[in-house]
């Protein structure tokens, strides 16, 4: 990851997203399809992969970080209370997950504004389906996301 990225992470509060978003996302530097049909890469990146597209190590690493600073622009952009560092980097996480659309328009965060911290962290488990079909990854992601934003 180029220093200027690593550099905007830190300041953004969000360096212990990578590490979480990596080992749930898990790395495959050739594009593929997701278990809902859409082409991805690296490190769950979709924006603008192809099928059979190859990426480096570092690229990875550079579309990871852009993406986790995007989510976060969308965490800062429609929550209106004060979070931990747990409760960012988890939210941060699930709106990396999600999209920022699906993440603005969450129970979770019309909660999270009304100042219902737990009751917008329970909201987290609620979102392990993709296409109508319950995904133990996201089963698990979820879990540790509400574990993190309960801390």
């Amino acid at each position: 990851m180029n220093s200027d990225l690593r550099t905007r992470l830190i300041a953004a509060g969000i360096a212990a997203a990578v590490p979480l978003v990596a080992a749930f996302e898990g790395l495959r530097q050739t594009a593929y399809l997701d278990p809902v049909g859409i082409p991805t890469a690296c490190f769950g990146a979709t924006k603008g992969v192809r099928l059979g597209q190859v990426y480096t190590r570092e690229q990875c690493d550079d579309l990871l970080a852009k993406d986790l600073l995007e989510a976060n622009a969308g965490v800062n952009s429609c929550v209106r209370v004060p979070l931990s560092e747990g409760q960012r980097t988890a939210l941060v996480s699930f709106a990396y997950n999600v999209g920022r659309g699906k993440f603005c328009g969450s129970t979770l965060v019309r909660k999270l504004n009304a100042g219902d911290y737990v009751g917008a962290c329970n909201e987290l488990p609620r979102w392990v389906y993709a296409k109508g079909v319950k995904l133990p990854g996201l089963v698990n992601r979820r879990a540790q996301e509400r574990a993190l934003c309960l801390g």
